[in-house]
């Protein structure tokens, strides 16, 4: 029976062939646009997202300019990414608070980052990862899904502990392609509802999801 660091070098390894090209969806250049963008994106597709913030980023590429801007104004143009009210009052409220407490930088340090308002453990961990290099593992849904589907955690009844479970089993310098890869396969294949077992490429071996159904 394979261990669930053992099941980890097989999805790498068999996902890799799967999806060659798994990498950020969002569109981001610098670590304020991937905190932007992922703030937004929460239960919201990088598709709608992207469309978003090449507008948003092109009137405000920073927090000194996106805190200058009206609570209507922000509503006004992040509408279509949903939860806009709450989104546009937590993101001014972050710009406001890089541009007082950090001189206008985001900081690179997941404390700092979760202490800002409406920023939770992956939006952090996402942040560090994309923008500052860190070598971790975010959970989203996806990845959450996919780490208790494949036996992967053991008693994890948060994304926090998942984090930290998967990132002890994970390859160091191969977490970062681990979360993409897990959430490519939870998009296109092992969804929510009605996942593709009989197409997975990891049902024989390393997932007994279908079986156990």
């Amino acid at each position: 029976m394979k261990t669930p660091r053992d099941k980890t070098v097989d999805i790498l390894r068999l996902l890799s062939k799967e999806y060659p090209d798994a990498k950020a969806e969002l569109n981001f250049s610098n670590p304020f646009e991937t905190l932007i963008a992922t703030m937004l994106s929460a239960q919201c597709t990088d598709k709608r997202v992207n469309e978003v913030t090449k507008v948003l980023f092109n009137i405000a590429p920073d927090p000194e300019s996106m805190a200058k801007l009206s609570v209507e104004e922000l509503e006004g143009i992040i509408k279509p990414c949903g939860l806009y009210h709450a989104k546009a009052r937590h993101i001014l409220d972050v710009c406001h608070e890089i541009k007082e407490v950090y001189g206008g930088i985001v900081p690179g340090d997941k404390a700092k980052l979760t202490a800002l308002p409406g920023v939770g453990g992956k939006t952090a961990s996402v942040v560090l990862m994309e923008a500052f290099g860190a070598d971790m593992l975010p959970v989203d849904t996806h990845v959450f899904r996919l780490a208790h589907r494949i036996d992967l955690v053991e008693n994890a009844k948060t994304p926090d502990e998942t984090q930290r479970q998967l990132e002890a089993i994970t390859p160091k310098g191969e977490r970062r392609h681990m979360h993409h890869l897990l959430i490519l396969h939870g998009r296109r294949c092992c969804k929510a509802i009605k996942p593709d077992c009989e197409h997975c490429p990891l049902i024989n071996g390393v997932c007994d999801f279908e079986r156990k159904a």
